[in-house]
């Protein structure tokens, strides 16, 4: 029998797309590290796995057809991670792999996890596997957290944009490329929003929307490396963070494409329609 194994169904995408499929009549495996979390849904079975033990998702992903891989959560080792469970996926013997990219994924990205993303691809190219890349810009869901409790937004992006793209229409788009995968094989998308923002646009746009007054005001890399630091987090993370903004004043965010109506059949949510929402 024909399944699809979803991961990530206990996040934010992986959980929008899971039901989405279930909504659709598919037969599901719903992977996580702890499938007690796991929601449930019809037609779906929940096992637990971590993309770090082969063994494991090796059973998780026996005799899958076609298979959802979202990104793992960031941490020091995530790209050892994301091979081991491409290995895992090609030794189990998908036959084919969504997986759920960046934009502008290249070793030579300002974003430093795009760097990270760009190889997974090629480690998912060199597998055989067929595959689709949806490379998704920054979630525009996740733009309301950049304002801190005083309700600024620091970062050092310049006035550079970013066409932050809702996490509704990447699971629309998800679900289109799994329902029909053999229409999208070796198919990379760029997934944005319909419009690229400044950070100064974004804060109007909070401002607007939620009565809260939010301003944006643009570091220095210094400075951004010095109002992070009582975070007490890890070297690498801190670059991440970091780099984001600095991908978005180098110009490689604001992209807009056309992929989400193309694939969805329906125009991309704007910033403000979502935060409208919230």
């Amino acid at each position: 029998m024909a399944f699809t194994v979803t991961t990530g169904a206990t996040g934010r995408l992986g959980g929008r797309i899971a039901a989405r499929l279930a909504a659709a009549g598919v037969e599901q495996r719903l992977v996580s590290r702890n499938a007690g979390r796991v929601p449930s849904l019809d037609r779906a079975t929940a096992v637990s796995a971590d993309y770090g033990d082969p063994e494991a998702m090796r059973r998780a992903l026996d005799k899958a057809t076609t298979v959802l891989f979202v990104s793992a959560s960031e941490s020091a080792d995530r790209l050892d991670r994301h091979r081991a469970f491409v290995d895992a996926a090609r030794d189990a013997g998908a036959t084919h792999l969504v997986y759920i990219s960046f934009y502008g994924a290249s070793p030579s990205a300002t974003f430093t996890l795009a760097r990270d993303h760009w190889a997974t691809e090629q480690h998912i190219r060199d597998s055989g596997l067929p595959f689709t890349f949806l490379r998704d810009s920054l979630y525009a869901d996740f733009l309301p957290s950049m304002a801190g409790d005083d309700g600024v937004i620091r970062g050092p992006a310049g006035q550079g944009r970013v066409a932050a793209v809702a996490q509704d229409d990447i699971a629309d788009a998800a679900t289109a490329v799994l329902l029909d995968p053999s229409a999208h094989e070796g198919a990379t998308y760029d997934l944005t929003g319909p419009q690229a923002l400044t950070l100064d646009e974004v804060a109007a746009t909070l401002s607007r929307t939620t009565g809260r007054t939010i301003t944006y005001h643009p570091e220095t890399v210094e400075e951004a490396y010095e109002s992070r630091r009582s975070y007490d987090a890890p070297g690498w993370q801190v670059e991440a963070w970091v780099s984001t903004y600095l991908a978005i004043a180098a110009g490689e965010l604001e992209g807009v494409s056309d992929a989400i109506p193309v694939l969805t059949g329906h125009p991309g949510t704007t910033f403000e329609q979502l935060v409208g929402n919230i």
